[in-house]
């Protein structure tokens, strides 16, 4: 454990000479007239100290260092209104490839107050998924806006972000492809471009409206100008349906009832969820709440044992092949006058149909500014309890050391 703690120690030290003030995000390579090319990325270099402790059994721990996301990313026009976005991740792949595509559309920007996206962008729904990570609190986040458990991921098609001239409402919809990536552990939704070959194909459709009482603030996390407080209340829904073309864990027996070829990973047939969420700024502390519901359903209600008998699918989150995810949290941090410290906390908590408990946890941590969001070390100790709905509990070191230009 003293050779553990030297080594963090001597990581610490590293990260905080290397870390300097970095300048604005984005850096212009290129510009002339309506022609211009820009290129920038995030740095999250993250170490992650693991201990659980379960019901039955003896509890273990597991520690790495790893980069978290490694994301580059390249924008350009070389026409007037009309601008393209290219970003992927080396820190996180799939199925071996060498990057995962991330942000990658067309944008157009020639009506007053919107913008249109064309390809690969975020499904417009939970407040916790629409902020970046690199302008997290707490450095991930958990069950509200985790994709993992039922909160759309990044989706292929076609997104509008709009707003009034006074910039009190806000509204955005997509429409789009998503993938569903079997596991009955999980209800976990992917973005199409990164295809695994046995997701379930599908689409998505969600809308999202926000009101601002006083004067807009932005959804970073954080409040670094100390000025006077306002606020943001959203409202967001979405709808997932398979499209019929991949369904690889399902089959038709001769009497035409649908099974699942495993009893741990089924193909999901709907998805419905909706969103209700707040968010306030102002003398040092940011605020965010989310409660989020999502339904689903999976495409078959039973498997077949080797005998051939239909058994009802009790498994992970699902009961009799349906589910509902109730998730919420609470986010906070105050950030100290003349000093670029933060301190931060987070109470988040997650149901389901098929857990015995609720999944609840707890989190604490302070972050240091080098310069606001753009080089930042981050500290958060995270208490869970009822792991996966059972009696398990667990708890976690995060460490991350973040570079953006």
């Amino acid at each position: 454990m003293f050779k553990r703690f030297l080594f963090v120690l001597l990581v610490v030290c590293v990260a905080v000479v290397g870390l300097a003030p970095a300048a604005n995000a984005g850096i212009k390579i290129y510009e002339d007239g309506d022609k211009s090319v820009e290129i920038g990325g995030r740095l999250q270099l993250q170490y992650l100290y693991i201990t659980d402790d379960p019901r039955v059994g003896e509890g273990g721990s597991e520690d790495t260092l790893f980069f978290r996301r490694l994301r580059p990313y390249i924008q350009g026009t070389v026409t007037k209104n009309w601008v393209g976005k290219w970003q992927w991740d080396m820190g996180k792949s799939i199925d071996g490839n060498e990057i995962a595509v991330k942000d990658a559309y067309m944008q157009y920007r020639g009506i007053k107050n919107h913008r249109i996206f064309i390809g690969s962008s975020k499904t417009v729904f939970s407040r916790e998924f629409l902020t970046s990570s690199k302008r997290q609190q707490t450095v991930e986040r958990w069950f509200v806006g985790q994709h993992n458990f039922g909160s759309p991921d990044r989706m292929l098609g076609f997104r509008i972000d709009g707003s009034t001239d006074n910039k009190k409402f806000e509204y955005k919809f997509n429409v789009g492809a998503e993938y569903f990536d079997p596991d009955n552990r999980r209800m976990d939704f992917d973005n199409p471009a990164n295809d695994a070959g046995d997701w379930t194909q599908g689409y998505v459709g969600a809308a999202r409206v926000t009101f601002y009482p006083g004067e807009p603030i932005p959804r970073d996390q954080g409040d670094f100008t100390r000025g006077d407080i306002n606020f943001a209340v959203e409202g967001a829904a979405f709808y997932w349906t398979e499209n019929d073309n991949r369904a690889t864990f399902t089959d038709t027996r001769d009497d035409g009832v649908k099974i699942c070829t495993s009893s741990s990973k089924c193909d999901l047939d709907n998805a419905a969820g909706w969103e209700l969420s707040a968010g306030m700024r102002g003398r040092g502390l940011s605020l965010d709440v989310e409660y989020n519901q999502i339904a689903g359903e999976l495409q078959a209600r039973n498997f077949e044992d080797g005998d051939g008998n239909l058994i009802p699918l009790d498994s992970g989150m699902y009961v009799n092949g349906e589910t509902t995810i109730k998730k919420w949290q609470v986010e906070g941090g105050y950030m100290l006058g003349g000093m670029p410290i933060e301190f931060v906390g987070k109470y988040d908590s997650m149901d389901t149909d098929g857990y015995d408990k609720t999944w609840n946890a707890v989190d604490i941590g302070i972050n240091y500014f080098f310069n606001k969001h753009k080089a930042k070390a981050q500290l958060v100790y995270r208490m869970e309890s009822n792991v996966n709905g059972s009696e398990d509990d667990r708890q976690q070191l995060v460490m991350q050391w973040q570079f953006v230009f």
